[in-house]
């Protein structure tokens, strides 16, 4: 026996928990808290851009779709209005919408709603109400008569952001700016061998700089609040690799600050409690590190061509790695390592689990064999 789903519908807002502009990152998290709720979670994007919209189907009432740059929540489709498995509830200011004894009809809709434009669909500010279960783009549509039935049934209810013109939105468009974001990361720039100068919502309020050598483990804990986690590195493979033989003696006590809810680690010297490095992290879908990080929407820096150029150049996280490296270095790309997440945590299965490591003097680019770069780190 299922227990009732019951969900409040916000027009232009949300649905039950689940807020217009809010990440995918916060959603799949809050999701592994109601498995009683939604046992069943697919994931659905195209594998080929690390730009791709995200589809989260919770079986078997609701479709969120995600815009493909920043992540976020941007519609919710809302279908099976009369499947039982489980029984949905759907209110709106607090009056019952549909339920599994309330079936609700064009002639329901127009009393709650009002009146609105002609068209196959009910549609009003932030919500439309749809006779067709697929809800198919109105271009794909087969010719449906213009129908008075008040007596139709709504198959599908779709809530998307409200325009400020009143004009109707694109599905993969990206989510204005709302209340939903604030105090989430907006922009990372990135300034090689300097650090990351980090812009948050709302857009409009002073940036957060953290420098090399010079932030401290107190100065992140003031600016961006305790870290999520705190770990000790214990993993010193890569100073095999170091110019000088000093670099191994100098990690000792070494300590990571993890911000995942800004996709961002900071490694802080044991001994002078600076920070040392700077990792930010693209939560590409499909990727091994996928969904431990939310997306950290970075810029890489260049050279102003000249002392007046008030905006450098900048490469972002959703170029090809090869368009990066030819911005940090022109000509041949350097050697890579190679780096398979699968060797180290043995429940990971992916079609492709390798990364490989490109460093350049102060950045490490960590890309897939597609091309996708899925973190930077700064040192």
């Amino acid at each position: 026996m299922f227990s009732t789903l019951e969900l409040d519908v916000r027009p232009g807002s949300g649905l039950g928990m689940f807020e217009i502009g809010n990440s995918l990152w916060n959603v799949l998290d809050t999701l592994r808290g109601l498995q009683h709720l939604f046992p069943q979670v697919d994931v659905k994007y195209d594998p080929d851009t690390p730009t791709t919209p995200v589809i989260l189907h919770l079986r078997p009432h609701l479709d969120l779709l995600f815009s493909g740059h920043q992540q976020r929540l941007s519609t919710i489709s809302v279908k099976k209005l009369r499947d039982p498995n489980p029984p949905l509830t759907l209110t709106y200011k607090n009056a019952v919408l549909s339920s599994s004894e309330d079936v609700l009809k064009r002639v329901g809709v127009s009393r709650m709603f009002g009146p609105t434009y002609p068209g196959d669909d009910l549609r009003y500010p932030g919500v439309s109400f749809s006779f067709d279960e697929d809800a198919r783009p109105d271009t794909l549509k087969s010719p449906i008569v213009q129908t008075d039935d008040r007596e139709q049934e709504v198959k599908r209810i779709v809530i998307s952001q409200k325009n400020l013109d009143n004009a109707q939105r694109d599905a993969l468009d990206e989510v204005m700016e709302c209340p939903a974001m604030d105090g989430e990361l907006h922009r990372a720039v990135v300034k090689i061998h300097e650090g990351v100068t980090l812009q948050f919502y709302p857009s409009d309020s002073e940036p957060i700089q953290v420098l090399l050598g010079t932030s401290t483990a107190q100065d992140l804990t003031v600016e961006l609040g305790p870290p999520l986690r705190t770990h000790y590195k214990e993993d010193d493979r890569m100073t095999i690799h170091a110019r000088n033989h000093q670099s191994e003696a100098e990690s000792d006590g070494d300590y990571f600050y993890n911000y995942q809810q800004h996709g961002i680690d900071f490694l802080i010297s044991g001994t002078t409690h600076t920070v040392k490095k700077i990792i930010l992290h693209s939560n590409v879908p499909g990727s091994p590190l996928f969904q431990r990080y939310k997306r950290c929407p970075w810029e890489v820096e260049g050279h102003p061509e000249d002392d007046e150029d008030e905006f450098p150049p900048r490469k972002k996280f959703y170029e090809r790695v090869e368009e990066i490296q030819h911005f940090l270095a022109p000509g041949e790309a350097p050697p890579s390592m190679i780096l398979n997440r699968a060797d180290y945590e043995d429940g990971l299965r992916l079609p492709s689990s390798a990364t490989r490591l490109f460093g350049y003097d102060g950045i490490i680019l960590e890309a897939t064999e597609s091309g996708h770069v899925v973190s930077v780190t700064l040192f």
